[in-house]
């Protein structure tokens, strides 16, 4: 599994011009699922998430979770970080789960991280968003599990 995470001063994503999700500071994390995907890689991507020191702490150093600033979450279905895009001028999706497989473990994420973080709010899987971001920093990091 896949996360692309971005420290933000605030995000949110929009659907069908309808604001889905919204976040304050926080984490906007864009979410690749692959054919080999499992709930236990999703549990240890949202531990990495809950726990990424990625926030300053007073000396300005990045020591500080999003856990430990109370900041949002926000989960972006995203399956073309799948992509292998290794050869040729266009992606191929051929390592990207197949949508209900995708569906699911994106949806158990969202379960998982909302039972374990106070504030979280997602995209729709499957739909055509749009994203507005103010990235912190910038600060941008590529997680897999």
């Amino acid at each position: 599994m896949i996360g692309l995470l971005q420290r933000v001063s605030s995000a949110r994503v929009e659907v069908a011009d309808k604001n889905v999700g919204a976040i304050g500071r926080g984490l906007l994390v864009y979410v690749g699922v692959e054919r080999d995907d499992n709930e236990s890689r999703a549990d240890r991507l949202l531990d990495r998430l809950l726990g990424y020191r990625v926030f300053p702490d007073t000396e300005g150093k990045m020591n500080l979770s999003v856990t430990d600033v109370n900041g949002g979450l926000l989960l972006v279905p995203q399956f073309t970080l799948a992509a292998d895009t290794k050869k040729g001028m266009r992606p191929s999706f051929t390592p990207a789960a197949a949508p209900d497989a995708g569906r699911r473990l994106f949806d158990h994420l969202l379960a998982q991280a909302r039972r374990q973080h106070p504030k979280v709010e997602a995209g729709v899987f499957g739909a055509d968003m749009q994203v507005t971001l103010t990235n912190d920093g910038p600060v941008t990091f590529w997680l897999e599990t």
